[in-house]
């Protein structure tokens, strides 16, 4: 894949998602959604600790080595399995913030992840945490966009009008 972004035609937005956490999850997706929805021309660049969610749910073994391979276990693969930032509560903080937002109608983000497909959302991969972490295409959900580079990204966050890191 070429590192050229073209410009886009219309607003757009560029977010870049560097955590998994479960409650940076959320405001990723809801804001791309609503920006997609909205007409926006929305990118979503997952590097990093953000780029696991991305990762099917039945992947059993992320990483290359004995060390990736340790600090993926702390990253599971999937939206279903995001851990809270704060507020853990023994472990039980990600089923209870997921009660209140169901409570309150707010989808969760792997239904929201699914609408951003939908609406054509440019979902990347960061091409040098999947290299770092021993993550290959393979393991990855269907419908994203080609792995590529912080440079690439970078071109993207330059031509739009609204870029945010979360």
């Amino acid at each position: 894949m070429s590192d050229a972004v073209p410009e886009p035609e219309q607003e757009s937005m560029t977010i870049i998602a560097f955590s998994g956490d479960l409650d940076k999850l959320w405001p990723t997706m809801i804001l791309s959604s609503t920006a997609a929805a909205t007409g926006m021309n929305v990118t979503v660049f997952f590097t990093f600790w953000g780029l696991f969610p991305l990762v099917r749910e039945d992947v059993k073994h992320i990483g290359k080595d004995k060390l990736t391979r340790a600090m993926s276990q702390f990253n599971p693969p999937g939206f279903q399995r995001a851990h809270l930032s704060k507020l853990k509560f023994g472990g039980m903080g990600n089923k209870m913030m997921r009660q209140v937002a169901s409570n309150e109608g707010l989808l969760p983000p792997e239904e929201l992840f699914e609408m951003c497909q939908e609406l054509d959302v440019n979902m990347w991969p960061c091409q040098m945490t999947m290299d770092l972490m021993g993550i290959t295409p393979d393991m990855m959900v269907p419908g994203l966009g080609e792995p590529v580079g912080a440079a690439t990204a970078l071109q993207r966050m330059a031509k739009s009008e609204i870029s945010l890191f979360i």
